[in-house]
């Protein structure tokens, strides 16, 4: 059998332009902005199943032998492109994200599965920037469209991944109610408890009629106000773990906002601060961190990751696991645990507190640890840094390698960045042997040239997911 799909396609593409044949006129748009288009019932019946049944014998209007209907839900630009793809098969989504959300809630009224999940793939997989720039936009688009499963989640999981920008962020406070609950719910919503409850209470109050701006003061709200705002956030409350707060965060947030909580709730809370009694309605496991480190936050975790595929200010988080295998104040500070737990794991991220300092000092081994007894490696990927403190992302440093010699493997010490960040007995040593670019005083400062006890050590093996 011989087939000749080439000159077949381009046959039928032709028929969108130049043929004067056509049987149905659709007029596309509203107010301003109506555009004509013409068709072929035969072809728009063949392609596309809400026209094989819009265009039925028993919906058609004729005027004049042509079939004529009306989409004025759709934009003319929008439609133009659904109306090629159906002719031709192609698609140009070059400089068209102003019309691509449009495009996706077209293409699922159109009952276009392929179109429809084309779009979504293209959005996730080749303008992941935009999207996490504009989950305001997507998000309630997405939920509204029952088979955008995999945009939702997508989003989803982008904004638990590093869920910090997006909770704080004033749209956050206008949030759709179903998505808010659908992240609240999750596990893996890893904000600390007590911000999550702090920007409840923001969204709560731009939500309820008379409160917001004008009435934002709860020292000047009545009872009716208390009752209100707890009608608004009644859903959310089971979904807050308030026995990750702690005492001083129980007395300043939960306290306060008791006329919003319901009874049982609430005495569950206070007997649990004030006698120690485990909840027993409230049963919600701890929200799963990123990264389990007493000593980062997921903030700076990202700017690792960021490191590591030497990118800058993207979201990577979701990348990557971060599995926690060695903690000094855990496990013991010494090197034979250390090795025990880290050797043949592959591609490591340490983290070093000093006992006297808030600064936090680390490395990243892409290679893994090994038993070698004294062994260099070769690879341009490691690099030694430093933060301020735990949170802070403004003073981090960084320094590279400067040739392909970064990391010497000892059996006698614990971790070994090539003699200029390395770990022997229970004391970290600091030094400057030139491996390392011109940064690593900045890095290594005030400590340079000198050793001391750390008061934790967290090693953590890296998962690409």
């Amino acid at each position: 059998m011989s087939i000749f799909h080439s000159n077949f396609l381009r046959d039928i593409s032709s028929l969108l332009n130049d043929a004067d044949d056509f049987n149905v006129i659709i007029n596309v748009g509203k107010y301003e902005n109506i555009k004509e288009f013409r068709a072929h019932s035969v072809i728009l019946r063949a392609r596309c199943p809400y026209f094989k049944a819009a265009l039925s014998n028993g919906w058609i209007t004729k005027q004049n032998d042509m079939i004529m209907f009306t989409k004025p839900n759709i934009t003319p630009t929008v439609f133009e492109m659904v109306l090629k793809y159906i002719y031709t098969g192609e698609l140009d989504l070059t400089n068209q994200l102003g019309s691509i959300l449009d495009l996706l809630v077209a293409s699922d009224e159109l009952l276009l599965e392929e179109l429809f999940t084309h779009v979504q793939e293209y959005l996730i997989e080749k303008q992941t920037t935009w999207v996490q720039e504009n989950f305001d936009l997507i998000l309630p688009i997405a939920f509204k469209l029952t088979e955008c499963k995999k945009l939702q989640d997508y989003c989803l999981d982008s904004i638990c991944a590093n869920p910090q920008p997006f909770i704080t962020s004033k749209k956050f406070r206008s949030l759709d109610k179903n998505i808010l609950y659908g992240l609240l719910k999750r596990d893996d919503f890893s904000v600390e408890e007590g911000v999550i409850w702090d920007y409840l209470i923001k969204w709560g109050i731009k939500q309820t009629p008379g409160l917001g701006k004008k009435n934002s003061d709860r020292i000047k709200w009545s009872n009716s106000n208390y009752q209100a705002l707890k009608k608004t956030l009644n859903q959310f409350i089971p979904l807050i773990r308030f026995t990750e707060f702690s005492s001083s965060e129980y007395f300043d947030k939960i306290r306060p906002y008791k006329a919003i909580i319901p009874i049982n709730i609430y005495d569950e809370i206070e007997e649990y601060y004030f006698k120690n009694v485990q909840p027993k309605t409230m049963n919600l496991t701890p929200r799963k961190k990123i990264i389990e480190s007493n000593l980062i936050k997921p903030k700076l975790a990202n700017i690792i990751t960021n490191w590591i595929e030497r990118k800058g200010k993207k979201d990577l988080l979701n990348k990557y696991k971060f599995e926690l295998i060695y903690r000094s104040s855990q496990d013991g500070l010494n090197i034979n645990t250390f090795r025990t737990k880290c050797n043949e794991q592959g591609q490591c991220l340490v983290l070093v507190k000093h006992s006297n300092s808030t600064k936090i000092y680390g490395g990243y081994n892409p290679l893994c640890f090994t038993n070698t007894i004294m062994q260099y490696y070769n690879t341009t990927e490691s690099f030694i840094f430093s933060f301020e403190n735990s949170k802070d992302i403004q003073n981090m440093k960084i320094s590279r390698v400067n040739n392909n010699y970064t990391l010497h493997e000892n059996y006698n010490d614990g971790f070994n960045f090539l003699n200029t960040l390395y770990m022997n007995g229970q004391q970290i040593y600091f030094d400057n042997h030139g491996y390392y670019d011109e940064n690593i005083s900045n890095v290594l400062n005030p400590y340079l040239g000198t050793n001391f006890i750390p008061e934790e050590i967290e090693v953590f093996k890296i998962i690409t997911i």
